[in-house]
């Protein structure tokens, strides 16, 4: 996989990008039909304005509750976060933080604001305001808006991999074609193995992942069913890797680092300066390394020197 170039920021005079006040409120006229659909569906247009960076149409939105869904990609919400930004909402008496809306059919999907919506359902409130925008390919990018709650690996890694399967569904181009929605390749193969394997730790694989897994210049159905494929010899990696974790933990060895000290130990680009690598063969050599792996060779010494955090889940 060749190395991602990185680029460097050009610098930008300030005050210099965008719309002035006075042209972010000249939308009048331009919500038209958008309008007038929510309108009669039940709903009330509060104001427009064009965004002031991409000057785009927004219309701020009250709609029936029961007339907002999340988008079917996202991940599954957090009840421990729903309940805290419910003692939120009560405590201030206020719904200060619209969610992002698009128009699906006679419905509205959110792809950035389901723990908000969900909290607000469980309130008994009525009506969601929120932020209405004409385009439909905003509903893809679920990563880069949600900024509410922080994604772990393995909620990213379902949320782009069901992104992909809508895609494929619609014909939509390549893989590589979504690059930002998906933020990482990794994500996608992590996604159809968590699809298979729940308890999968992906956090641990990750790392070797990202180096060796990269976009493809394929069809989106035909990227699906390569990632389909990488995703069978994760788990099968996965498989060994909990073989000689059980081994460990039967021999005595307790620790939350177990599963990413292995995979760390059966790496064999760990320390490689090299910026190419063939999925296919650096998969093969793991798992043919956790087949061979020599548990007692392993003291709890070795394993305490990992130290930090376990990879996030």
């Amino acid at each position: 996989m060749a190395k991602k170039k990185q680029t460097r920021r050009t610098k930008v005079p300030r005050g210099s990008i965008g719309l002035s006040p006075e042209q972010v409120r000249s939308a009048d006229g331009q919500a038209g039909e958008l309008a007038g659909q929510v309108e009669h569906e039940g709903g009330a247009v509060l104001g427009s304005y064009l965004d002031p960076f991409g000057g785009s149409l927004v219309l701020l939105v009250a709609l029936p509750i029961d007339r907002v869904e999340p988008t079917p990609y996202q991940r599954d919400p957090s009840e421990a976060h729903i309940k805290r930004l419910m003692t939120v909402i009560e405590k201030v008496g206020r719904f200060l933080d619209p969610v992002v809306l698009i128009r699906h059919d006679s419905a509205y999907w959110t792809p950035n604001g389901n723990h908000r919506l969900q909290a607000m359902r469980k309130l008994g409130a009525k009506t969601i305001v929120g932020l209405l925008v004409p385009e439909a390919e905003v509903a893809f990018k679920i990563l880069a808006l949600n900024t509410e709650k922080a994604h772990n690996v393995k909620e990213k890694s379902l949320e782009t991999i069901r992104m992909a399967r809508a895609l494929a569904e619609q014909q939509a181009g390549k893989e590589s074609d979504y690059a930002f929605e998906f933020e990482q390749a990794p994500y996608l193969t992590l996604g159809a193995a968590y699809e298979d394997r729940r308890s999968l730790s992906g956090g641990a694989y990750h790392p070797v992942l990202r180096r060796i897994d990269d976009f493809l210049e394929e069809p989106m159905p035909k990227a699906l069913k390569e990632r389909e494929r990488r995703a069978g010899k994760v788990l099968t990696l996965d498989d060994g890797v909990l073989r000689v974790v059980d081994a460990l933990k039967k021999k005595g060895l307790t620790s939350p680092y177990l599963k990413p000290f292995v995979v760390a130990r059966i790496n064999p680009i760990r320390f490689s300066k090299a910026t190419e690598f063939d999925f296919d063969e650096v998969i093969d050599r793991m798992i043919a390394s956790a087949g061979k792996f020599n548990i007692d060779r392993v003291k709890q010494e070795d394993v305490a020197k990992i130290g930090g955090a376990p990879p996030e889940e």
